[in-house]
This record gives structure tokens, sequence and C-alpha cells, in this order.
């Protein structure tokens, strides 16, 4: 029977009071009645707008009509045909401006909660399934991943399963990249990332961790030591800062420095030798969802928090759902207002933040209306932290040591958009490399597009 309600079926959540003091997930799931229930507002529309609005074309109304029935197993079949990391995109991936933004429930009232439809049946699957994976009939060619985050594991899998040898290299001590080093544990727990990977060496990916491409080996002594294809999904990990007064001083982080610390290296956990000051006052500069990640993580830490943007909520690019978790948590918003200078105290580290109030202009570029400041606005905030997160650019090392890559003025790797191949032959590249700090599911999207590109360059040899 459908649902006629204009409202999504609420998904539990921990209080505010509770989750701003520890680390455990903040949204809770459904349960199999409220998937059921939310799955019966479906409309199963004849066009399928929501599908147009997925990066990896996941077969929404398949999946949810299976929920609908209480087929938890034949959903998440469906899912997985198209979407390698379901658990993951379900809990960090912008349905509200993707899918879900196309669903046609969403004219009248709330969009069909596609994303939490989507997690629960990944959860479900992680529970209850046990399905053998069998390794595909090898095809005898051999492709180099290099970088295990989003993009990276998702080309790896799905060239997997057609049968090629897949290595991936990855720099960092564990595979997932910004999945396991940028977004907190109370967003993403990390066991998850861990089983999508174990799923993908069931296929017969082989993971080398500590590998930095560039330094360790070169893309083209990968190439040169056998492997037919290389794709290059090594992320954007070089911070931006202000380059004002004070950015070197004790106490001011980059926001990837941050939850490295914290997401990656357990810096919240006792048993883990991982230092980071415990701070009183913490000031975020930054509106984007890793600034309120930053936040929140500051927050569970036992500092006082404040995110200081230079342009108003509205031009926050954050999800909704974050910038109101994060209010929910006692994290306070300076808007339009932006840092000239970070004060010292006699031992070089930080005592304060000084501002300066902003007004809007005329819109930039990007279509927001500019911030300019307004003249004797200037005030101080307290803080002993400070947390740059301005965005994020790709680590220069690569394009360095592979001659002849192309690269644009921010030093992205500059591709074929419909192929992902790069100008070097054999060698492709997608997500953040190539886009810039962008979200999950675009660089998951770039790696199942060059993952069909390299069959078909492959299969031509």
């Amino acid at each position: 029977m459908k649902n006629m309600s204009q409202y999504k079926v609420e998904m539990p959540v921990q209080a505010p009071d509770v989750r701003n003091k520890n680390f455990d997930e903040v949204a809770l799931g459904y349960t199999p009645e409220m998937a059921r229930e939310e799955a019966a507002r479906c409309l199963d529309c004849k066009n399928k707008p929501c599908v147009e609005g997925c990066p990896v074309g996941v077969r929404i109304p398949e999946f949810i009509a299976k929920v609908a029935k209480g087929d938890f197993a034949g959903a998440y079949r469906i899912i997985r045909s198209t979407n390698a990391l379901p658990a993951v995109c379900g809990r960090v991936c912008p349905q509200e401006s993707q899918c879900e933004s196309n669903c046609v429930q969403g004219i009248k009232g709330e969009p069909v909660a596609i994303g939490r439809l989507e997690r629960f049946v990944a959860d479900w699957a992680m529970q209850n399934l046990q399905e053998e994976i069998l390794p595909p009939v090898p095809l005898g060619k051999r492709v180099a991943v290099v970088g295990a985050g989003p993009s990276g594991l998702t080309c790896a899998g799905d060239l997997a399963q057609l049968g090629y040898d897949v290595t991936i290299f990855e720099a960092l001590h564990t595979p997932g990249g910004v999945l396991v080093y940028g977004i907190p544990e109370f967003r993403l727990p990390k066991y998850i990332v861990a089983q999508e990977v174990e799923g993908l060496k069931k296929l017969g990916v082989r993971v080398e961790t500590n590998m930095v491409i560039g330094r360790v080996q070169s893309v083209d002594e990968l190439m040169q030591a056998g492997f037919d294809a290389v794709f290059i999904g090594s992320g954007a990990g070089l911070p931006s800062f202000m380059g004002i007064e004070g950015e070197a001083l004790n106490g001011v982080y980059s926001a990837n420095e941050y939850l490295t610390r914290v997401n990656l290296m357990k810096a919240y956990r006792k048993e883990y030798d991982t230092p980071i000051k415990h701070n009183s006052h913490t000031v975020v500069v930054g509106g984007g969802n890793v600034a309120m990640d930053a936040a929140r993580c500051a927050k569970r830490l036992g500092s006082a928090v404040t995110v200081v943007y230079r342009r108003s909520e509205e031009e926050m690019p954050a999800r909704r759902e974050e910038i109101h978790h994060a209010k929910e948590e006692e994290i306070v918003f300076r808007l339009l207002c932006n840092p000239v200078r970070i004060l010292a105290d006699e031992n070089g580290s930080v005592r304060g933040v000084e501002c300066v109030e902003m007004e809007l202009g005329e819109p930039d570029a990007s279509g927001r209306r500019r911030p300019r400041p307004v003249e004797g606005s200037e005030f101080v905030l307290e803080a002993d932290a400070v947390i740059m997160a301005l965005g994020t650019s790709p680590n220069p090392l690569i394009r360095k040591t592979t001659p002849g890559l192309s690269v644009n003025k921010w030093g992205c790797i500059v591709v074929d958009e419909n192929t992902m191949a790069t100008n070097r032959e054999g060698v492709y590249a997608g997500g953040d490399a190539v886009t810039g700090a962008a979200t999950v599911i675009l660089a998951m999207g770039a790696g199942k597009k060059a993952a069909e590109s390299i069959h078909a360059y492959l299969s031509a040899r």
C-alpha cells in the first residue's frame, strides 16, 4: 500500500547534548519497518528523474520497490550492480542536491529519503548477507590504481569485476582516502569503510599501503613494471591558507591535519598515542562540510567552538543537515565576518583571532555575492586554536614526477571528460585530483567512468 505522506519518515538520532560528547554515529538508522514505510512513498515514476541525478546511476526506483516489499537482499543486489560503496554513499552523499532534488515527491512535500534507504539496505546486507564473492575469469591484464579513496576504490572494484588484475597503491597506512582521514567517525564509522575494502579484496584487488606514488615509484615506473594502464585517484590533500599574520603560530591547524589526527590517528581515544591539544576555545574558518566536521570534532574534544564564515548562511556550501546538527551541538556561528590576523601570546601560541565584519556586494564568478569588509568593524574572538578549512588542491608530487602530464592552473590533472583519459597514453585520472575538492559520489562517478574507458582501451589492444 502506498504511503501518501508528504513527509519523510524521521531517522532516529542521538540527542544533541549526548552526541556532542562522543564519537558514536549521530544518525541511528531506520528499522525495517521504518524503511518499508518510507519506501512506500516512492511513486515509481516512468521517466525516473532520480536516477538522472545520481552520478553512479543507481537504479533507485527498482531498489526502493524491493525495500517496500521487504526484499532487502534483492534491493542490495540492485544497488551493488552500479554502486561499489553503498553504505558510504548512504551516509555522506549529498542526496538533497542530486537524486532527491529530482524526486517528484519533493514538488509538494519532502522527497523520498533515498539516502536513508540506501544506508539501511547496505547496513542490513552487512549484517545478514554472507554471499560468497567469486573472482571473475582473469583477462590477463594488469591495472594500477593510485589512491584508495572513493574514486580509486570504485575504479578498482569495477575493473576487478570485469576480470582485470588490479593493484591499489595507497600513500597512507590505511586504505579509504578521505573516507578514513577526513570524515569523522560520528558521520561514517570506519568499520564500514574497512568492510567495503574487504569486499574488493575478495574480488582479487590487492592493496599496497605506505606507497607514495611519485616518491617510491613514479607513474612511468608502474607502466614499466608491467601494468597495462594506470588510474590516478590521488585526491586533493594540499590545504589552503589565508596568508594572514599568525598562521604559523602553535595552535593553528589545517583542517586536513586536524581531521587526520582525530579520524585516522584516533586522537579522541585515550589508548592511542596521538598528539593533539584539547583546547578551550577553537575558531574554525570556513563554511563547507570540512569546516562542519572539524568544528564538531573540536566540540567533542571538549572545546567551545565558533565557526567564522565571510558570507551569510544561505551561501554556505555545507549540507543543510550538517549545519543543523552543528547548531544543535552548541557550535556558535559568526557569519559575515572574516579573520584578518591571528594573535599570539608570550609563548608563540594562539591567544585570539582578530576579525572584521563583512557585507555582501555584487555576485562574483561563482554567482555568490562577493563579501567586502566593513570599515572600522574589527573585533577579537578568544581562541587557543584555529582550524583553517578553506579547501584543498592536488598534491604536486604526481604531476612533478610524470613528465608531460597535462594540468591546469590549479594543479588539477586535465582529462577528457567523456573518458577520463589524460594526455598520456594508458593513463587515466578522476576524483579530486581532476576536479579539486568535491563530493564522494562525484569522485565515485569519475572512477566508474574511468573503469569503462580503461576496459574499452585494453580490450582494443
